[in-house]
């Protein structure tokens, strides 16, 4: 004791002991719970801050010890004190690197664990105890079956820790999704490693950890959007094609029957125009709802784009396929959309066409039920047709449809090339005119002609990506070539009727009109009768916008229409092209002759100058002079020849 704390005896001896304690406090604690007798006095042990006789604090491990007289009755005390300052200092030094430890994986923004084998956690820092929506405290010796919602993941989870920890892997990561308490979903990325303690044995691991919960959502709506339609939830066209590719890969091996079926409603378009493109898309939606009902299970039912769907049906022989289609059409005929008091109804024109071992390959089996579906169209609308490759019908359609393919690569590679023919003048020799014509070039360099491939082109409605071309390169070459334009009165260029009712195509003419600075007056346009009459306020509109600008019109092939004369009044056009179906046997056919002359004085009243078309020999252009006809065009005057020669 006097070594300790530094008094002699004769300096204690008989006081209290209050001053050897730091602070009161512990002098009162020691007075009021250790110095009180006790039925059952016990040893105890305690640590308190004493004072030397120096006034140095120290730290002293206490042993308190009972002394009992005879009778069993406690009489005091024995006091044994150790000095434990140096070990108490170094516990403070493990504290304050342990606190600062914490304080500095509190700041970082990674989230950082350190997990027993039993997947107990043994430090953490806030952010991840923000994530299981815990304390630091309340996470520490808890596993993640405490926060974890879902018993399966949590397996995972301490089946990973364990591999890391038994398998000494250098670094292990994984993304794992965590399902808090609260039903809140987290996806983790996280790098685990295995902690070696002193005695060279792995029992923890270290673990570092990212919130990719948003990166996750991020890619999750990446993959919805690539395989499911925004407006309705089917199944998308890409995602549709697959699942076809796929099935056609097990058919061969298999050898099982299969069908697909391409659908187009019917009169969706009066819905649109009617009550507006919002309505369209609710309508939409509701009939998806209805037909995902009437599917089978086992089938894709998918949205192909605007009112174009599709239904793969699989394991099912083309006449059951047949049975199924036949549902889904009811279904479709049967429902009525309602919206803002109007009802409305619709078909649906539906092909259906067989999948077996013997199906070639993805695109030919959607051609061939492309096919099937616009023969559908063509025989009524509102039915089922099935593919028969047998059928001459079918055939002609599947090659009109290839024309399609060749026409997209075509013009993709620029594989066209402009043709002129001569339009002459009966009166005037130095009035020389030519009309442009679209040939395309084959892969092997062949030039194909345009009766070929414009009925195709027509029909699936590429007409106006063929006129872009013509337009755009007419103007090229034209602005290339001012001696050319220069000698020429015009150049005739068609447009299809689809081109005469698009904003887009006579916004692009204005713009090249300005850019090239050429002549407007040596560009013409030719439209036909039957397109002109068809969009007649349209057509008025689109030829008095280019007329004001100097463009001049050819209507062409009049006469093969609806030949109705009092049209002419609306339309102010330069010049009457007559159809070469009356111009071909005038010399022989007096109907023909007098339909020539008619169109003819007709055109002169209304202030137009006179084209005849298929002017094949001297004998047709003789009967034409003499009848006051302008301009002749034909074989009998001058053959297509490609436009460089002209520039030669």
């Amino acid at each position: 004791f006097t070594r300790i704390f530094g008094y002699a005896a004769k300096e204690v001896m008989g006081k209290e002991t209050n001053f050897l304690f730091k602070s009161l406090e512990d002098y009162t604690n020691e007075t009021n719970d250790r110095f009180n007798t006790s039925e059952n006095p016990k040893h105890e042990s305690y640590e308190v801050e004493y004072v030397r006789k120096d006034g140095s604090p120290f730290f002293g491990e206490t042993v308190g010890t009972p002394v009992l007289d005879a009778s069993g009755s406690l009489i005091g005390f024995i006091r044994l004190i150790r000095d434990i300052t140096d070990r108490k200092h170094s516990v403070q030094a493990i504290s304050n690197q342990q606190a600062f430890l914490q304080r500095v994986i509190d700041s970082n923004p990674n989230f950082i664990f350190v997990k027993n084998r039993e997947s107990r956690f043994v430090l953490v820092n806030e952010a991840i105890a923000e994530v299981y929506g815990s304390t630091v405290e309340n996470l520490i010796g808890k596993c993640d079956a405490d926060f974890n919602s879902n018993q399966e993941e949590t397996d995972h989870f301490h089946q990973d820790d364990l591999d890391v920890i038994d398998n000494q892997e250098e670094k292990f990561i994984a993304e794992e999704k965590i399902t808090t308490a609260n039903g809140s979903v987290r996806w983790l990325q996280t790098v685990k490693r295995p902690i070696v303690g002193e005695d060279g044995i792995v029992n923890m691991l270290l673990g570092v950890s990212n919130d990719i919960t948003e990166r996750k959502k991020s890619e999750e709506l990446l993959t919805y959007q690539a395989t499911y339609d925004d407006l309705t939830g089917l199944v998308n066209r890409r995602e549709f094609e697959r699942r076809t590719e796929r099935l056609l890969t097990t058919t061969i091996q298999s050898k099982s029957k299969h069908a697909l079926c391409f659908m187009d409603l019917d009169q969706f378009k009066v819905i649109n125009d009617t009550c507006g493109h919002i309505a369209g898309d609710e309508m939409l939606r509701q009939l998806s709802a209805e037909l995902t009902r009437t599917v089978r299970h086992r089938d894709t039912l998918a949205r192909l784009g605007g009112d174009e769907f599709g239904i793969l049906i699989e394991h099912c022989s083309l006449d059951d396929a047949y049975r199924v289609v036949t549902t889904v059409q009811s279904t479709i005929q049967n429902y009525q959309f309602s919206w803002e008091g109007h009802s409305f109804n619709v078909g649906v024109s539906m092909g259906l066409v067989a999948i077996t071992e013997n199906t070639p390959s993805l695109s030919e089996l959607l051609r061939e039920a492309d096919v099937a579906c616009y023969m559908a169209k063509d025989s009524g609308r509102n039915r089922i047709h099935i593919y028969d490759v047998e059928d001459s019908e079918t055939s002609r359609r599947h090659g009109e449809m290839q024309w399609v393919t060749q026409l997209t690569k075509a013009l993709e590679e620029n594989r066209f090339c402009l043709y002129a023919q001569p339009i002459v003048s009966f009166n005037d020799k130095t009035d020389i005119h030519y009309e442009l014509l679209l040939r395309m070039i084959g892969k092997d360099g062949e030039i194909i002609p345009p009766g070929a491939f414009l009925p195709s082109a027509e029909r699936y409605n590429m007409i106006s990506k063929l006129d872009h071309w013509v337009i755009s390169h007419t103007f090229d070459l034209l602005t290339k070539n001012p001696d050319f334009l220069r000698k020429i009165n015009f150049c005739s260029i068609n447009l299809s009727g689809q081109s005469l009712t698009s904003p887009e195509i006579l916004k692009f003419i204005i713009e090249r009109l300005d850019e090239s600075k050429i002549d407007n007056t040596k560009i013409c346009f030719e439209i036909t009768e039957t397109a002109a009459i068809s969009n007649l306020s349209i057509a008025t509109k689109f030829i008095s916008t280019l007329k004001d600008l100097g463009c001049q019109f050819a209507l062409d092939d009049f006469g093969s229409g609806l030949s109705s004369f009092g049209y002419l009044k609306n339309l102010h056009v330069d010049y009457l092209k007559i159809d070469g179906m009356f111009v071909k046997d005038i010399a022989h056919d007096d109907i023909d002759m007098a339909m020539v002359k008619s169109i003819n004085e007709i055109g002169h009243v209304m202030g137009m100058k006179t084209i005849a078309e298929f002017v094949e020999n001297d004998s047709i252009k003789e009967i034409l002079v003499e009848n006051g006809i302008d301009y002749g065009q034909g074989f009998g005057i001058g053959k297509p020849q490609p436009i460089e020669e002209l520039f030669n």
